[in-house]
Order: structure tokens, then sequence, then C-alpha cells
């Protein structure tokens, strides 16, 4: 971040300092392991920690400030303390004021599925045009988003972060923070659907995003989904679609290939030639809406095609590894019923010598839903005819169970992730394509790990 003065920040949190002393501020954390000379320190607290308990340890470090609730300072005379009521609002309203400062154009994205690719792959055509920085991993949340804000440098010209929710009313404050001038939502599924009840609620949460974009702004929306007539009609910024087959911005023509799909992207009468290194139509989708995204912002349509030939994202996400001739396709980072679908379609569109072998962890936060989403994914494997299915844990035999009595020959479920490996260990073959997804509490990543380790 931006080198500011003590008093400045200590403004912006609507805190009270107990001194008059001076200094500058080069970093703001929260993570007590990390500090360094220059550092202000947000200790917060949560369910499980306090970070107030650290403070001796960060001071030792070489803090120079630290960010605390009111009388839960301790007295130094390196280390400025700045109280404050609640410190999670406060770093907020850091986040908000830091912002504010800033001339950098922020793009945000949301979505029930593909938030993490999309906005790796919108990074990566902003880049070339703008000096661009993203949100780390999936730092999307309500202390996530302002810890991005704040990472950003002053010579930034562009910032892409991704907003995610979990209850009503979260999205709003993530914009209040951020400011947004473009936005972008890959769809409306049903991620989340436990605590917002229904579709239609999550594409009102999901909406208040574009519908907060100022006028003079750009909102991209998902030409093949059929919320986003919905959620434009809601909008003052000027709205794009961009989709597979659809959209000011079409991808079409796709092919599949052993290292990603070949495609053509149609920016409103100019085609040109893409092809994206990461497997799965869904994939293309999203490629699709950061092309629109980029070509909103007056990028080249071949430079978009270019860029999107070199793209990489987030760990866990469609990552393929070959390993003895067998091909694993770890999207073991999360999932819902609309992503755990598009992903056994991308395994059953894969050209292989073998067999198409799907290893299913359980979905959370679906509610009422979990039985009919579950078993939603099973019917879908039988569809889609992969030649196996193996499902992980507590919660996930519906789907197996489902699969069976579609007429999946092939289907097994395993009571941990390591018993499941064992078996791998004894059935795979070179020229075998396994697919390994679940929600993130599902752990599918660690059939993988005691694959390699047994």
């Amino acid at each position: 971040m931006k080198s500011l003065d003590i008093q400045t920040l200590t403004s912006f949190a609507n805190g009270y300092l107990a001194t008059d002393a001076t200094g500058h501020v080069s970093r703001i954390i929260t993570d007590s392991r990390k500090i360094i000379a220059g550092d202000l320190f947000v200790a917060l607290k949560g369910e499980k920690f306090d970070a107030h308990d650290f403070l001796s340890q960060v001071v030792a470090s070489g803090a120079t400030a630290c960010l605390v609730q009111r009388g839960r300072g301790i007295r130094s005379d390196s280390c400025m303390m700045i109280e404050v009521d609640d410190t999670l609002t406060s770093l907020q309203d850091l986040a908000r004021g830091y912002r504010s400062m800033l001339q950098s154009r922020v793009v945000a994205l949301t979505g029930s599925n593909g938030k993490t690719s999309t906005k790796d792959l919108t990074a990566t055509v902003m880049s070339c045009k703008f000096k661009t920085r993203a949100t780390q991993g999936n730092l999307n949340n309500h202390i996530g988003v302002p810890l991005t804000l704040l990472s950003l440098e002053e010579e930034d010209e562009c910032a892409v972060v991704e907003m995610g929710m979990n209850h009503a009313g979260e999205i709003k404050v993530l914009v209040d923070i951020a400011l947004p001038d473009a936005a972008i939502v890959t769809n409306i599924g049903m991620a989340h659907i436990e605590h917002l009840g229904t579709q239609d609620a999550i594409a009102w949460e999901k909406g208040t995003l574009p519908s907060n974009i100022p006028a003079d702004g750009i909102v991209v929306l998902n030409a093949n989904d059929p919320y986003s007539d919905l959620i434009a009609r809601h909008c003052q910024a000027s709205v794009y679609r961009a989709g597979t087959n659809a959209g000011d911005v079409r991808a079409f023509d796709l092919q599949n290939k052993s290292n990603g799909t070949a495609f053509k992207l149609d920016f409103s009468g100019e085609v040109v030639e893409a092809f994206l290194p990461i497997m799965g139509e869904h994939m293309v989708g999203n490629a699709a809406l950061a092309a629109c995204m980029g070509w909103a912002h007056g990028i080249n349509p071949t430079e978009i095609a270019e860029a999107l030939n070199k793209s990489k994202l987030t760990g866990g996400r469609m990552e393929t590894k070959a390993i003895a001739g067998i091909q694993f396709i770890d999207d073991s980072y999360n999932a819902n019923p609309d992503s755990m679908k598009a992903g056994l379609s991308a395994l059953a569109s894969l050209s292989t010598s073998g067999r198409k072998i799907a290893i299913l962890g359980q979905m959370g936060e679906l509610g009422h839903h979990t039985i009919a989403g579950h078993r939603d994914v099973g019917r879908h494997a039988v569809s889609v005819k992969i030649d196996a299915l193996f499902t992980v844990g507590a919660g996930a035999s519906l789907i197996s169970e489902e699969a069976k009595a579609g007429g999946l020959c092939e289907t097994e479920h395993f009571p941990s992730q390591e018993a499941c490996a064992a078996y791998l260990k004894k059935i795979l073959k070179p020229g075998d394509a396994v697919l390994l997804k679940g929600s993130r509490s599902a752990g599918m990543e660690k059939v993988l790990t005691h694959f390699l380790n047994s």
C-alpha cells in the first residue's frame, strides 16, 4: 500500500491515538506471525480466536502500530496503539478511506460459480492495458476485500476484486467499501441457498453489485443465465452480455483438446481464434465474461485472445496433473450442484484412451435442498455417461446411490479419502482420467495426497 501517516489512518479508522506520536505505515496486516517494521497490525476477534492475545509478540516483531479494541492495548514506547470500538468495522473503514484516495479502476466480481476463475481470467485480460492487481486466492469476504484494497499500490491502475457472500446484505457492505467502477456477475446458482432460501433471493443479493455500479461504469452479465435480464433492468451502468453461443461477446465452435479448449470469440462481429489452457465448457464461459470486460475497456480482441492463451488459475480449479499416465483433474476447491455438473460434463467431454472416473465429496450450504441437490448430481453423472463414480465421506453417498439407481454400474462409497486412494491405487491404469471435486469441507484434494504417498 501507499505509505500513510498514522494520523490519517487513525482518522480513517474513526479511532483514538493516545499520544501525539508520528510515523508512517506501509502495510496493514492481520497475521501476527508475519509482522515487519512499518506494519499496522489489526487485532481481529473471532469466535475461536482473539488477536489481542498476541500484541506483545507483534510489538516485539517491530510493528509500527496496532489497531485494538478500546482498553485492550498494551504499553509500548515503540508501537502506537490506535483504539477503536470494533476492529473489524475499523478495518473496513480503513479500506474505504484508502480506496477513496486511489485513482485505480475497481472491477468487482460476484456469482454462484466461477468467481475466482473469472477473477483470474479478468485480471489477465485487464493486464493487457492496465497495471492490474487482483484478489489473492479467494480473499472475498468482509475481511478479505478490505485487505485486497489495502494492498493496492499508488501506481496500480486496475484492481480486480472478488466478492463472496453467505447471507443477505453482505454484498452491499463490500460494495460500499470497494466503490467499484465495473462489475461481472458470473451466474445465479444454488450456492448458499441454505441461508438465502430461494434462487430468486440469491439473484437479488448478487444483483446488489451491478445495480450499484455508477452510470458511467460497466456491467458484464452472463448471456446464458436466465436471471441476467432481471438483473440488467436494475442497472444504471452500461450493460454487456457474454457467454457461449450468445452475447455481445460470444464464444463458439468449442473444441476440446487434451490441454484445454480451442474456440472462437465473436466481439459483435469481429471474430478471433482463442485457446484456453483450462478444461471445461464452463471455463470458456468464464473466459467470455473476462474478454467482454476487457473489450468494454478498449482492449483489442487479438490481445485478449493472446492473454487468455497464457492464463492460469488459482489452485484447485480444473487443475490437471499427469501422474504415471493418469490424468487427475483437481477441482477440489469448492462445489455446489451447478459446478459439480459442470465438472462432470467436462470430464465426460475428454478424449482419453482409458476410463473417465469421478470422485466426489459432499456439498455444503444447501439447507433443505441437500438431498435433492446430491441426487441431482448423481443423475447427471449417469446422463453424461462417465465410466465410474466414487463418493467419499458423510453426506456424499446420496450421489453414488442415485447414480447406481440410474444404471451406472461402477459406483462405490468410501468412508475416507485414504480408503478411496487405496482403492484407486489398485484399479487405475494409464489413460484413465479422474475428476476430484467436493465442497471445501470435504477435503477432496486429500485423495490425491494419499494416492501419491501410498
